[in-house]
């Protein structure tokens, strides 16, 4: 009977009911496994209720495909620390790549990295890479920014070497005054590394992670103008010198001999700019390093770009254009004439040509120069004599209704039979495709219809390096014959550049090395006309764009080098 009795009492401690009485006897028994199957089926309940809530709870996981908002769709993960991850991802709505930073909204830094985006974003500086979107939805905080395909990190730009004195200049310059426009907003970064730098394509440099990177990694500063500063100074000594200011090695650097303490640039490598190598001295104020006119210290961005500004300006290196080749003489002199020979490895040598007999002075050489003008103006009044003969010869001939032959029906129309486009579809050989569902717009017989590309800051001439091309690839259904093809732009101005190639097969990635040139064509107008270099048999057919004209804004893209194609058509 005890042992009933605290049987009783354990369940019901367990599951909350009021203890059964003693006397209940084998009723008590059977009372209790009831009771102890019914406790456990609602602690399973229970457990179940709270595992479901805690996968409700948990942030969906994240993939390649995976879209944010309906809108962002998540490309390629570049960064994954500390419990947030980076990403490069393409906005569908305004469609056109983006950068996403994602942590769960119970992340310790996910309040501070909100509350930084937003400050980011109203600072609108184009100098830095822009915020254009920081939210808390279904348990994540993710913040959207600005993504530059066409720019590349000074990390990357350091590799190849050290800058050349205009372009160390320029970074100090740029990066400097746009942190001293941030901190008089109360902006700080915290975090300038050379990974943290692009630089376009123009020579502009734009510092990406305003106050978000360092909100990111937990980073906080007591003096956060000075630690700016500094870091502006290491990344001018990294520019001069191709080496880490420090002796640990970072950013793809190797630092500075261990034990030596900060050198200076112009002694870590020669040829260095002294008044820059001065400039970072006074930058970077490790253990009390100063230039070696002892200038005071620059502790703020603001007093480097002011310092900046008071250094005599750098002007760029003298292209090899610039110099002009070394004086020639190129007209008659002394008897001969003399030339640069045609063939590069003889450049600078001259050759003679043949002295020209000296002129007839004699009064038999002017006789004889009369007599041959007499000759040559008799020639050509016999040859016009003969011509003119020929023609109304001719003109009689056809108005004789004898020489008339019967009519053999209308004259045949070299060539110009339409040819029918079954499909479309984009063509990218790089994997990075621009619109590829509006390729159908091209022949739906609506030029008010297009299909269009991304816009690139660099052209008329795309940059090899980043995009050979944009294009479109057409199947004809079967073998056809061609000779021409008209290609309707949206977007006109100084030039779009187009090349037409045969494919052996409907891909959209295939190598433009392993296509079939067909013809090509060069316009600044509505209309691209090819005409084939010579007549040609294909099924399918590749409009490849390697220049674009310059077009501002519009409903769908930011200004740029860009093109769109209204209306393909094809004729045998």
């Amino acid at each position: 009977m005890a042992e009933r009795s605290t049987a009783a009492v354990d369940v019901a401690d367990t599951s909350g009911a009021e203890p059964l009485p003693a006397k209940a006897g084998k009723a008590t028994d059977d009372g209790a496994r009831a009771e102890k199957v019914s406790g456990g089926e609602m602690d399973a309940a229970r457990t179940d209720e709270k595992r479901a809530d805690a996968t409700e709870a948990q942030p969906p996981e994240l993939h390649s495909g995976h879209k944010l908002a309906r809108r962002y769709r998540l490309e390629e993960c570049v960064t994954r620390l500390d419990g947030f991850s980076s990403w490069r991802a393409v906005d569908e709505k305004l469609r056109r790549a983006v950068g996403v930073h994602i942590l769960p909204a119970d992340h310790p830094r996910a309040r501070p990295v909100l509350s930084a985006a937003r400050s980011s974003a109203l600072l609108g500086d184009p100098r830095f890479v822009q915020v254009l979107d920081a939210v808390e939805e279904n348990d994540l905080v993710y913040v959207v920014h600005e993504w530059l395909p066409d720019a590349t990190e000074l990390t990357t730009v350091l590799a190849g070497g050290p800058l050349e004195p205009h372009d160390a200049y320029q970074l100090v310059s740029q990066v400097s005054q746009a942190m001293a426009a941030a901190h008089r907003e109360g902006l700080s970064h915290l975090r300038i590394t050379p990974g943290s730098v692009l630089r376009t394509e123009t020579g502009q440099y734009r510092i990406r992670g305003l106050a978000v990177m360092a909100a990111l990694r937990g980073i906080t500063s007591e003096h956060p103008q000075r630690t700016d500063t500094e870091a502006i100074g290491a990344l001018l000594y990294a520019a001069l010198t191709q080496r880490w200011p420090y002796e640990n090695d970072a950013h793809g650097l190797t630092g500075l001999p261990k034990g030596v303490g900060l050198i200076a640039p112009d002694q870590v490598r020669a040829g260095v700019h002294r008044g820059l190598s001065e400039l970072a001295m006074r930058a970077l104020i490790n253990d009390g390093a100063t230039a070696s006119r002892q200038e005071p210290p620059c502790t703020t961005p603001e007093e480097l770009a002011k310092a900046v500004a008071a250094m005599p300006r750098i002007r760029p290196p003298e292209t090899a254009f610039t110099t002009p080749p070394p004086y020639q003489r190129t007209g008659y002199q002394q008897g001969s004439y003399r030339q640069t020979s045609a063939h590069t490895g003889s450049a600078g040598r001259t050759q003679p040509v043949p002295t020209p007999p000296p002129p007839l002075q004699s009064r038999t050489g002017r006789a004889l120069k009369w007599s041959v003008s007499a000759l040559l103006i008799a020639a050509l009044g016999l040859g016009s004599w003969q011509l003119a003969d020929t023609l109304l010869k001719r003109e009689n001939d056809q108005d004789d209704p004898r020489n008339s032959q019967p009519a053999e029906g209308p004259a045949k129309k070299p060539g110009g039979k339409p040819v029918k486009i079954e499909n479309a579809k984009e063509y990218y050989p790089d994997g990075r495709p621009q619109n590829p569902e509006q390729a159908r717009k091209t022949y739906d017989g609506d030029p008010s219809s297009y299909w269009r590309s991304k816009s690139y800051r660099e052209g008329p001439d795309l940059n090899p390096a980043f995009k050979q091309g944009v294009g479109l690839i057409y199947d004809l259904g079967s073998e056809q014959q061609l000779s021409s093809a008209s290609v309707g732009l949206h977007y006109l101005g100084g030039h779009t550049t187009m090349t037409l190639y045969a494919s052996d097969s409907f891909s959209p990635s295939a190598p433009v090395s392993s296509l079939r040139k067909l013809g090509s064509s060069q316009t600044s107008g509505s209309t691209a006309k090819i005409k084939l270099e010579k007549p040609a048999t294909a099924r399918y057919v590749v409009v490849w764009i390697t220049a674009m004209p310059y077009a501002p804004t519009d409903e769908f893209s930011d200004p740029g080098y860009k093109q769109g194609i209204t209306e393909v058509s094809f004729t045998s």
